[in-house]
């Protein structure tokens, strides 16, 4: 029996009421988890290789996209938390057994989205000047950080398609074919970027031709990459989608009342809750930057560094919003907390197992990320900080997209902002002062433990499975 075969039986037995035993159900995790887990790591692989490019430029472009990375986490993660709103209802639907009324919502989701990825776009482009200015950054680095953040702006409208129909194959079980293309992004964003941040060069006695465009080589490359893969990822979830293509009837496009009104009751606390987590990011930045370019640099490869243990926590957290969300909507509460038991457990797992190997090959990664050693240095000490407290970590992520797969958002979102404004924040202007970078660290680590005890208590209970079902 193929992969998609077994996958697809096992999910039959969630909306045709079919009792599943454990093992099938861990199966069907492993096979819903797997695809995703792989195409965030090799998505962070290829992150660690775009950051190596651009930090061969020298720590000033390093620092220059550092400095506007938090407001680009910002903007992608509105972006996202529109589509959430709308493949949340999906998963419902197909989990009922209701595919019209999951390709109805398919068909309206998309107006709605892209207008609003457009009207983020705008504001990128006229803030994009003022932005640097206003994180604090050097002039030594202003300049190349607000090309740059217009550049990633003019891209929004790629990036949110590609979310949208992403989100939407995986609410109907389909996670392999978001996990080849957007590890197929990774590659053609490593391909654009080396000819177009290098000038031309020879290699073995070949000429290699290159663009020598520097910080905003990487940037185009990134959004050539989203333009392509958007493009593709519409094309699998509209057409080739067995339970998704639109071709099977016909519908209107034009966003109904009804379904704006229940993606916004799940979308609004998550672009709320993104508005002010990145309030506290930019919060964060403005405690760095004072402390200096290698710190900011090290902050900015620590960050991306460290992904390469909470990204595979994300891959089955969207594998929890799928199957947390279908059993709900076959009105099966029992097996969606035993889906939320058996992802958050893998997902502490995993992401302990990284923590440890984080810890230990910390140096090494660093000195093919940099040739700055006082920022290897200070990279290794705070990410052998942090390595502590990815389990935590990992529980805080997977019980999230449990909860999101039951349309319950506000509760969970308020945990999130309460924790990192009161703890992270007010320990990380506290420690900064005395402890640098390392402090930061420490208080986010801090923070992160906590954050992962609560989330457990909150799962521990019902009242996240009554929003439906």
């Amino acid at each position: 029996m193929t992969y998609t075969q077994k996958k697809d039986l096992l999910l039959e037995q969630i909306r045709n009421g079919i009792k599943m035993t454990g093992r099938d159900q861990i199966m069907l995790v492993i096979l819903l988890s797997v695809p995703s887990m792989l195409a965030q790591l090799t998505h962070i692989v290829m992150q660690y290789i775009d950051a190596s490019m651009v930090g061969s430029l020298g720590k000033e472009a390093s620092a220059s996209i550092g400095l506007v990375s938090t407001t680009i986490w910002l903007f992608g993660s509105l972006s996202s938390a529109a589509n959430v709103g709308f493949y949340v209802q999906v998963a419902h639907r197909i989990g009922a057994g209701d595919f019209s009324g999951a390709r109805n919502v398919l068909r309206q989701s998309f107006l709605s989205c892209l207008l609003f990825a457009l009207t983020l776009t705008s504001i990128g482009v006229i803030i994009s000047p003022y932005l640097p200015t206003w994180l604090g950054g050097n002039e030594d680095i202003n300049s190349d950080a607000s090309l740059y953040f217009m550049c990633y702006s003019l891209c929004l409208p790629f990036a949110q398609l590609n979310s949208l129909c992403s989100g939407m194959l995986r609410s109907s079980g389909n996670m392999h074919i978001p996990s080849i293309l957007n590890i197929g992004m990774c590659f053609l964003d490593v391909i654009f970027n080396w000819f177009l941040i290098f000038p031309s060069h020879h290699v073995l006695g070949m000429t290699i031709p290159g663009a020598g465009l520097g910080v905003m080589g990487a940037v185009i490359g990134t959004g050539m990459a989203f333009a392509i893969t958007s493009l593709l990822m519409c094309y699998f979830a509209t057409i080739a989608s067995k339970d998704l293509n639109l071709l099977q009837d016909k519908g209107s496009f034009k966003p109904q009342l009804v379904t704006l009104q229940k993606a916004a009751k799940i979308s609004m606390p998550i672009a709320v809750q993104h508005i002010i987590f990145c309030g506290a990011q930019i919060t964060s930045t403005l405690i760095v930057a004072p402390l200096g370019t290698v710190a900011i640099a090290a902050n900015t490869f620590g960050i991306i560094v460290e992904s390469l243990c909470y990204m595979p926590g994300y891959g089955i957290a969207e594998a929890a919003t799928t199957l947390v969300g279908q059993s709900l909507g076959a009105k099966r509460r029992r097996l969606a907390r035993s889906f939320g038991n058996i992802t958050v457990g893998m997902g502490v797992a995993v992401m302990t197992v990284l923590g440890v190997v984080m810890y230990i090959t910390a140096p090494s990664l660093m000195t093919l990320m940099t040739p700055d050693l006082a920022v290897q240095q200070l990279t290794t000490q705070v990410l052998r900080i942090e390595a502590f407290a990815e389990p935590m970590f990992a529980a805080s992520i997977v019980a999230y997209g449990v909860f999101v797969g039951a349309g319950d958002t506000m509760i969970p979102c308020t945990m999130n902002l309460g924790s990192i404004w009161m703890v992270r924040i007010s320990l990380a202007l506290f420690l900064s002062v005395s402890m640098g970078l390392q402090g930061v660290w420490i208080a986010m680590a801090i923070e992160l433990c906590f954050r992962g005890i609560i989330f457990l208590i909150r799962l521990r209970g019902d009242s996240w499975m009554k929003k439906i079902g």
